[in-house]
């Protein structure tokens, strides 16, 4: 068996990221308005796509309402990882129904369309932050991210064979309203260092 077969699916699966489109649900096109510049107003009716992570998610009697961070989007509409350099600030997305909190956990990716409509004032700390409010028509919530596993030089996985994929998941639709992924998995195995060279 080859320990080269995990890096050729790992570089494929690489390779079809890049090639990824926006999932059918966020597609369309959008006013480019940011966060920070809807807190200020004069953005109301605005059609927006936004996306980032749940900082916590309130169901209500009627709707369900979803803090997050704010995060620039990536070629697949999804939030991008990490420090971008960005201050994208905060909003909140609500949506007719209920969404479970169990699901919808901090830290979650989020990407929502659909309509700002003002401010909503919480706190954050002693302070009053003013979280633009979009009125949401989509709330699509992303697979978790990969998780790469490095074992130490020389390990032999005994199960990885025809039949056995690099991961598991992806995503899928959840109760009508809103969309969810499972999690994935990427194995990574290292082959064994070639031995020392003969002293002469």
């Amino acid at each position: 068996m080859s320990l080269h077969r995990p890096l050729t699916l790992a570089a494929a699966l690489a390779l079809l990221a890049g090639c990824a489109t926006i999932p059918k649900p966020l597609e369309g096109n959008y006013s480019n308005v940011s966060t920070t510049s809807a807190q200020q107003g004069g953005a109301g009716g605005t059609r927006v796509r936004w996306g980032g992570e749940i900082i916590k998610t309130e169901p209500g009697p009627q709707q369900t309402c979803f803090y997050l961070l704010s995060r620039p989007l990536d070629s697949q509409a999804r939030p991008k990882l990490g420090n971008t350099g960005e201050n994208q600030g905060r909003f909140v997305a609500c949506r007719d129904g209920f969404y479970d909190p169990e699901v919808f956990v901090r830290g979650r990716e989020l990407t929502v369309t659909g309509t700002l409509h003002g401010t909503v004032s919480q706190k954050v700390g002693d302070y009053d932050y003013a979280y633009p409010r979009v009125e949401a028509d989509v709330v699509y919530l992303w697979p978790k991210r990969p998780i790469i596993v490095d074992y130490p030089p020389g390990f032999y996985d005994p199960f990885w064979g025809p039949g056995f994929g690099p991961y598991w998941g992806g995503p899928g639709y959840w109760g009508g309203p809103g969309y969810w992924g499972g999690p994935r998995r990427v194995i990574i195995v290292r082959p064994p260092p070639p031995p020392p060279a003969p002293k002469k």
